[in-house]
Protein backbone atom coordinates (compact mmCIF):
# COMPACT_ATOMS: atom_id res chain seq x y z
CA UNK A 1 0.00 0.00 0.00
CA UNK A 2 1.27 3.48 -0.84
CA UNK A 3 2.70 5.50 2.02
CA UNK A 4 1.41 9.03 2.59
CA UNK A 5 3.88 11.64 1.44
CA UNK A 6 3.79 15.29 2.40
CA UNK A 7 5.59 18.31 1.02
CA UNK A 8 8.57 19.54 3.01
CA UNK A 9 7.51 21.65 5.96
CA UNK A 10 3.92 20.41 6.18
CA UNK A 11 2.64 19.81 9.70
CA UNK A 12 -0.42 17.75 10.47
CA UNK A 13 -2.74 19.16 13.12
CA UNK A 14 -4.16 16.30 15.23
CA UNK A 15 -7.86 17.13 14.94
CA UNK A 16 -10.14 14.61 16.56
CA UNK A 17 -13.79 13.68 16.54
CA UNK A 18 -15.75 14.99 13.58
CA UNK A 19 -13.33 17.81 12.76
CA UNK A 20 -11.56 17.50 9.40
CA UNK A 21 -7.79 17.18 9.51
CA UNK A 22 -6.11 20.36 8.32
CA UNK A 23 -2.50 20.45 7.19
CA UNK A 24 -0.42 23.54 7.94
CA UNK A 25 1.37 24.46 4.73
CA UNK A 26 4.75 26.20 4.45
CA UNK A 27 4.44 30.02 4.61
CA UNK A 28 6.01 30.36 1.15
CA UNK A 29 2.97 28.65 -0.38
CA UNK A 30 0.26 30.55 1.46
CA UNK A 31 -2.37 32.09 -0.77
CA UNK A 32 -3.30 35.72 -0.01
CA UNK A 33 -6.87 34.98 1.03
CA UNK A 34 -5.70 32.15 3.34
CA UNK A 35 -3.66 34.41 5.64
CA UNK A 36 -6.29 34.56 8.44
CA UNK A 37 -6.59 30.76 8.33
CA UNK A 38 -2.85 30.23 8.79
CA UNK A 39 -2.69 32.77 11.59
CA UNK A 40 -5.41 30.86 13.45
CA UNK A 41 -3.69 27.54 12.71
CA UNK A 42 -0.43 28.84 14.16
CA UNK A 43 -2.17 29.91 17.36
CA UNK A 44 -3.83 26.51 17.61
CA UNK A 45 -0.56 24.70 16.99
CA UNK A 46 1.10 26.59 19.85
CA UNK A 47 -1.66 25.58 22.23
CA UNK A 48 -1.57 21.95 21.13
CA UNK A 49 2.19 21.80 21.58
CA UNK A 50 1.79 22.16 25.34
CA UNK A 51 2.51 18.96 27.22
CA UNK A 52 -0.15 19.31 29.95
CA UNK A 53 -2.87 21.80 28.94
CA UNK A 54 -5.36 22.97 31.53
CA UNK A 55 -9.13 22.35 31.14
CA UNK A 56 -9.52 25.99 30.09
CA UNK A 57 -6.85 25.57 27.42
CA UNK A 58 -8.50 22.37 26.16
CA UNK A 59 -11.79 24.20 25.81
CA UNK A 60 -10.02 27.03 23.99
CA UNK A 61 -8.47 24.54 21.57
CA UNK A 62 -11.87 22.96 20.92
CA UNK A 63 -13.40 26.33 20.11
CA UNK A 64 -10.50 27.27 17.86
CA UNK A 65 -10.89 24.02 15.92
CA UNK A 66 -14.55 24.75 15.35
CA UNK A 67 -13.76 28.33 14.34
CA UNK A 68 -11.00 27.20 11.97
CA UNK A 69 -13.25 24.63 10.31
CA UNK A 70 -16.07 27.14 9.89
CA UNK A 71 -13.75 29.87 8.62
CA UNK A 72 -12.06 27.54 6.11
CA UNK A 73 -15.40 26.28 4.82
CA UNK A 74 -16.76 29.81 4.47
CA UNK A 75 -13.67 31.08 2.66
CA UNK A 76 -13.61 28.24 0.14
CA UNK A 77 -17.34 28.28 -0.49
CA UNK A 78 -17.10 31.92 -1.54
CA UNK A 79 -13.97 31.99 -3.71
CA UNK A 80 -14.08 34.35 -6.66
CA UNK A 81 -12.83 33.29 -10.09
CA UNK A 82 -9.27 34.61 -9.62
CA UNK A 83 -8.94 32.96 -6.22
CA UNK A 84 -10.05 29.70 -7.85
CA UNK A 85 -7.20 30.09 -10.36
CA UNK A 86 -4.76 30.57 -7.49
CA UNK A 87 -5.95 27.36 -5.82
CA UNK A 88 -5.81 25.45 -9.13
CA UNK A 89 -2.17 26.55 -9.52
CA UNK A 90 -1.13 25.84 -5.93
CA UNK A 91 2.40 24.31 -5.95
CA UNK A 92 1.36 21.50 -3.61
CA UNK A 93 -1.83 20.57 -5.44
CA UNK A 94 -1.90 16.87 -6.43
CA UNK A 95 -0.70 16.24 -9.98
CA UNK A 96 -1.00 13.26 -12.31
CA UNK A 97 2.01 11.40 -10.76
CA UNK A 98 0.41 11.78 -7.32
CA UNK A 99 -2.86 10.28 -8.53
CA UNK A 100 -0.98 7.46 -10.27
CA UNK A 101 0.49 6.58 -6.89
CA UNK A 102 -2.69 7.01 -4.83
CA UNK A 103 -5.57 6.04 -7.15
CA UNK A 104 -4.26 3.26 -9.39
CA UNK A 105 -3.08 -0.21 -8.32
CA UNK A 106 -0.49 -0.57 -11.09
CA UNK A 107 1.00 1.64 -13.78
CA UNK A 108 3.27 0.80 -16.72
CA UNK A 109 4.42 3.91 -18.56
CA UNK A 110 4.53 3.98 -22.35
CA UNK A 111 6.99 6.40 -23.95
CA UNK A 112 7.46 8.20 -27.25
CA UNK A 113 5.50 9.18 -30.35
CA UNK A 114 7.55 7.03 -32.82
CA UNK A 115 8.59 10.19 -34.66
CA UNK A 116 10.28 12.93 -32.60
CA UNK A 117 10.69 11.83 -29.01
CA UNK A 118 9.08 11.49 -25.61
CA UNK A 119 7.29 14.62 -24.37
CA UNK A 120 7.49 14.67 -20.57
CA UNK A 121 4.54 17.09 -20.33
CA UNK A 122 2.16 14.20 -21.05
CA UNK A 123 2.47 10.83 -19.32
CA UNK A 124 0.75 7.75 -20.80
CA UNK A 125 0.53 4.12 -19.81
CA UNK A 126 -1.44 1.05 -18.81
CA UNK A 127 -2.98 1.23 -15.35
CA UNK A 128 -5.32 -0.73 -13.10
CA UNK A 129 -8.23 0.97 -11.38
CA UNK A 130 -9.66 -1.30 -8.67
CA UNK A 131 -8.45 -4.26 -10.73
CA UNK A 132 -9.86 -2.89 -14.00
CA UNK A 133 -7.33 -2.37 -16.82
CA UNK A 134 -7.42 1.15 -18.27
CA UNK A 135 -5.28 3.45 -20.39
CA UNK A 136 -4.19 6.53 -18.46
CA UNK A 137 -3.28 9.81 -20.15
CA UNK A 138 -2.34 12.87 -18.11
CA UNK A 139 -0.48 16.15 -18.03
CA UNK A 140 2.39 16.56 -15.59
CA UNK A 141 3.95 19.88 -14.57
CA UNK A 142 6.81 18.71 -12.35
CA UNK A 143 7.47 19.48 -8.69
CA UNK A 144 10.95 21.03 -8.69
CA UNK A 145 12.72 23.33 -11.15
CA UNK A 146 14.47 20.46 -12.98
CA UNK A 147 11.21 18.54 -13.50
CA UNK A 148 9.32 21.67 -14.49
CA UNK A 149 11.87 22.51 -17.14
CA UNK A 150 11.71 18.95 -18.50
CA UNK A 151 7.90 19.04 -18.51
CA UNK A 152 7.71 22.66 -19.70
CA UNK A 153 5.35 23.33 -16.77
CA UNK A 154 2.78 20.97 -18.29
CA UNK A 155 2.76 22.61 -21.75
CA UNK A 156 2.85 19.78 -24.28
CA UNK A 157 4.53 19.79 -27.71
CA UNK A 158 3.09 18.15 -30.87
CA UNK A 159 4.89 14.90 -30.01
CA UNK A 160 3.05 14.81 -26.68
CA UNK A 161 -0.33 14.91 -28.38
CA UNK A 162 0.79 12.30 -30.94
CA UNK A 163 1.95 10.07 -28.12
CA UNK A 164 -1.37 10.46 -26.33
CA UNK A 165 -3.40 9.69 -29.46
CA UNK A 166 -1.33 6.63 -30.33
CA UNK A 167 -1.86 5.20 -26.85
CA UNK A 168 -5.59 5.94 -26.97
CA UNK A 169 -5.88 4.15 -30.31
CA UNK A 170 -4.06 1.18 -28.77
CA UNK A 171 -6.55 1.20 -25.89
CA UNK A 172 -9.42 1.20 -28.36
CA UNK A 173 -8.00 -1.84 -30.17
CA UNK A 174 -7.80 -3.76 -26.87
CA UNK A 175 -11.15 -2.53 -25.54
CA UNK A 176 -9.68 -0.59 -22.60
CA UNK A 177 -11.44 2.44 -21.09
CA UNK A 178 -9.43 5.66 -21.33
CA UNK A 179 -8.89 8.08 -18.43
CA UNK A 180 -7.50 11.56 -19.15
CA UNK A 181 -6.28 13.81 -16.32
CA UNK A 182 -6.07 17.42 -17.55
CA UNK A 183 -3.76 19.94 -15.89
CA UNK A 184 -2.10 22.43 -18.23
CA UNK A 185 -2.01 26.19 -18.78
CA UNK A 186 -1.99 25.45 -22.53
CA UNK A 187 0.02 23.85 -25.31
CA UNK A 188 3.67 24.90 -25.60
CA UNK A 189 3.76 28.26 -27.45
CA UNK A 190 7.31 28.05 -28.84
CA UNK A 191 8.41 28.40 -32.45
CA UNK A 192 9.51 24.75 -32.65
CA UNK A 193 6.08 23.52 -31.54
CA UNK A 194 4.42 25.69 -34.17
CA UNK A 195 6.81 24.48 -36.87
CA UNK A 196 6.04 20.86 -36.00
CA UNK A 197 2.29 21.50 -36.16
CA UNK A 198 0.98 21.70 -32.61
CA UNK A 199 -2.39 23.13 -33.70
CA UNK A 200 -2.76 20.44 -36.35
CA UNK A 201 -1.97 17.66 -33.88
CA UNK A 202 -4.50 18.99 -31.38
CA UNK A 203 -7.10 19.10 -34.16
CA UNK A 204 -6.27 15.51 -35.12
CA UNK A 205 -6.79 14.46 -31.51
CA UNK A 206 -10.19 16.18 -31.38
CA UNK A 207 -11.23 14.36 -34.54
CA UNK A 208 -9.85 10.93 -33.64
CA UNK A 209 -10.93 10.91 -29.98
CA UNK A 210 -14.50 11.46 -31.14
CA UNK A 211 -14.37 8.14 -33.04
CA UNK A 212 -12.82 5.83 -30.41
CA UNK A 213 -15.17 2.96 -29.57
CA UNK A 214 -14.32 2.72 -25.86
CA UNK A 215 -15.42 4.79 -22.84
CA UNK A 216 -13.42 8.00 -22.33
CA UNK A 217 -13.49 9.75 -18.95
CA UNK A 218 -11.81 13.16 -18.67
CA UNK A 219 -11.12 15.01 -15.42
CA UNK A 220 -9.75 18.55 -15.08
CA UNK A 221 -7.62 18.23 -11.94
CA UNK A 222 -6.05 21.71 -11.96
CA UNK A 223 -5.70 24.05 -14.90
CA UNK A 224 -7.64 23.38 -18.07
CA UNK A 225 -6.12 25.89 -20.45
CA UNK A 226 -7.14 26.35 -24.07
CA UNK A 227 -6.38 23.80 -26.82
CA UNK A 228 -3.69 22.26 -24.65
CA UNK A 229 -6.46 20.87 -22.46
CA UNK A 230 -8.82 20.04 -25.32
CA UNK A 231 -6.10 17.93 -26.97
CA UNK A 232 -6.89 15.15 -24.47
CA UNK A 233 -10.30 16.43 -23.41
CA UNK A 234 -12.89 14.83 -25.72
CA UNK A 235 -14.80 12.33 -23.61
CA UNK A 236 -18.08 10.63 -22.80
CA UNK A 237 -17.95 11.88 -19.21
CA UNK A 238 -16.10 15.12 -18.42
CA UNK A 239 -15.72 16.18 -14.80
CA UNK A 240 -13.77 18.85 -12.95
CA UNK A 241 -12.43 19.18 -9.44
CA UNK A 242 -14.22 21.77 -7.35
CA UNK A 243 -11.41 24.36 -7.41
CA UNK A 244 -10.05 23.70 -10.90
CA UNK A 245 -10.87 25.77 -13.98
CA UNK A 246 -11.46 25.00 -17.67
CA UNK A 247 -11.13 27.86 -20.14
CA UNK A 248 -10.60 28.83 -23.76
CA UNK A 249 -7.69 31.04 -22.65
CA UNK A 250 -5.75 31.82 -19.50
CA UNK A 251 -6.93 34.90 -17.54
CA UNK A 252 -3.56 36.56 -18.15
CA UNK A 253 -3.84 35.94 -21.89
CA UNK A 254 -7.38 37.29 -21.95
CA UNK A 255 -6.37 40.38 -19.95
CA UNK A 256 -3.48 41.03 -22.32
CA UNK A 257 -5.80 40.96 -25.33
CA UNK A 258 -8.79 42.87 -23.95
CA UNK A 259 -7.21 45.23 -21.40
CA UNK A 260 -3.62 45.27 -22.72
CA UNK A 261 -2.11 44.30 -19.35
CA UNK A 262 -1.96 41.20 -17.13
CA UNK A 263 -2.82 43.26 -14.04
CA UNK A 264 -6.44 42.88 -15.16
CA UNK A 265 -6.27 39.07 -14.88
CA UNK A 266 -8.79 39.01 -12.03
CA UNK A 267 -11.29 40.95 -14.17
CA UNK A 268 -10.69 38.55 -17.06
CA UNK A 269 -11.16 35.52 -14.80
CA UNK A 270 -14.58 36.77 -13.75
CA UNK A 271 -15.61 37.52 -17.34
CA UNK A 272 -14.54 34.09 -18.65
CA UNK A 273 -16.91 32.19 -16.32
CA UNK A 274 -14.66 29.15 -16.14
CA UNK A 275 -15.15 27.93 -12.56
CA UNK A 276 -16.64 24.52 -11.85
CA UNK A 277 -20.01 26.02 -10.87
CA UNK A 278 -20.24 27.99 -14.12
CA UNK A 279 -19.19 25.02 -16.25
CA UNK A 280 -21.73 22.68 -14.65
CA UNK A 281 -24.50 25.23 -15.09
CA UNK A 282 -23.64 25.68 -18.79
CA UNK A 283 -23.41 21.93 -19.42
CA UNK A 284 -19.71 21.96 -20.29
CA UNK A 285 -18.91 19.40 -17.58
CA UNK A 286 -21.03 16.52 -16.32
CA UNK A 287 -19.83 16.47 -12.73
CA UNK A 288 -18.06 18.62 -10.14
CA UNK A 289 -15.91 16.47 -7.86
CA UNK A 290 -15.78 17.94 -4.34
CA UNK A 291 -12.39 18.71 -2.80
CA UNK A 292 -11.34 18.29 0.84
CA UNK A 293 -11.86 21.18 3.23
CA UNK A 294 -9.36 23.86 2.23
CA UNK A 295 -8.59 22.40 -1.21
CA UNK A 296 -6.94 19.29 -2.64
CA UNK A 297 -3.46 20.55 -1.67
CA UNK A 298 -4.32 20.07 2.00
CA UNK A 299 -5.18 16.39 1.85
CA UNK A 300 -3.89 14.36 -1.10
CA UNK A 301 -5.26 11.07 0.24
CA UNK A 302 -8.79 12.38 0.70
CA UNK A 303 -8.80 13.92 -2.78
CA UNK A 304 -7.44 10.73 -4.36
CA UNK A 305 -10.11 8.59 -2.69
CA UNK A 306 -12.87 10.90 -3.93
CA UNK A 307 -11.45 10.96 -7.45
CA UNK A 308 -11.15 7.17 -7.51
CA UNK A 309 -14.80 6.77 -6.59
CA UNK A 310 -15.85 9.21 -9.31
CA UNK A 311 -13.77 7.43 -11.98
CA UNK A 312 -15.13 4.01 -11.05
CA UNK A 313 -18.72 5.25 -11.11
CA UNK A 314 -18.29 6.98 -14.48
CA UNK A 315 -16.72 3.93 -16.13
CA UNK A 316 -19.38 1.65 -14.69
CA UNK A 317 -22.13 3.79 -16.19
CA UNK A 318 -20.47 3.83 -19.62
CA UNK A 319 -19.77 0.09 -19.58
CA UNK A 320 -23.38 -0.69 -20.42
CA UNK A 321 -23.24 1.14 -23.75
CA UNK A 322 -22.40 -0.45 -27.06
CA UNK A 323 -19.78 1.13 -29.35
CA UNK A 324 -22.51 2.74 -31.45
CA UNK A 325 -24.24 4.12 -28.35
CA UNK A 326 -20.97 5.52 -27.03
CA UNK A 327 -20.25 7.36 -30.27
CA UNK A 328 -23.77 8.77 -30.47
CA UNK A 329 -23.70 9.80 -26.81
CA UNK A 330 -20.34 11.53 -27.31
CA UNK A 331 -21.55 13.31 -30.45
CA UNK A 332 -24.73 14.56 -28.82
CA UNK A 333 -22.84 15.67 -25.71
CA UNK A 334 -20.84 18.20 -27.71
CA UNK A 335 -23.72 19.14 -30.00
CA UNK A 336 -25.69 20.30 -26.95
CA UNK A 337 -23.02 22.80 -25.91
CA UNK A 338 -23.80 26.43 -26.51
CA UNK A 339 -27.17 28.11 -26.09
CA UNK A 340 -28.80 30.49 -28.48
CA UNK A 341 -32.23 32.10 -28.90
CA UNK A 342 -34.20 32.38 -32.09
CA UNK A 343 -36.49 35.36 -32.21
CA UNK A 344 -39.28 36.31 -34.56
CA UNK A 345 -37.63 37.77 -37.65
CA UNK A 346 -40.88 39.07 -39.10
CA UNK A 347 -41.05 42.83 -39.07
CA UNK A 348 -44.28 44.68 -38.63
CA UNK A 349 -45.02 47.85 -40.44
CA UNK A 350 -45.65 50.88 -38.37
Amino acid sequence: MAQETRPSGVVSLPFSGNYPRVILMPPVHQLPFEKPLYELEERLLKLESQLDPTPAERESMRRMRVELTQMTRERYQNLDAWQTVQVARHPERPQTPDYIELVFDEFVELHGDRAIGDDRAIVTGFAKLAGRKVMLIGHQKGRNLKERNECCYGCAHPEGYRKAMQKMEMASRYGLPIICLIDTPGAFPGVGAEERGVAYNIAVNLRDMSTLEVPIVCVVIGEGGSGGALGIGIGDHVSILEFAYYSVISPEGCAGILWKHVRHADKAAKALRFTSKDLLKMGIVDEVIPEPLGGAHRNHFHMAATLKGSLMEAIQKLDGMSAAQLLEHRYQRYRRMGVFHEGDTDTKSA
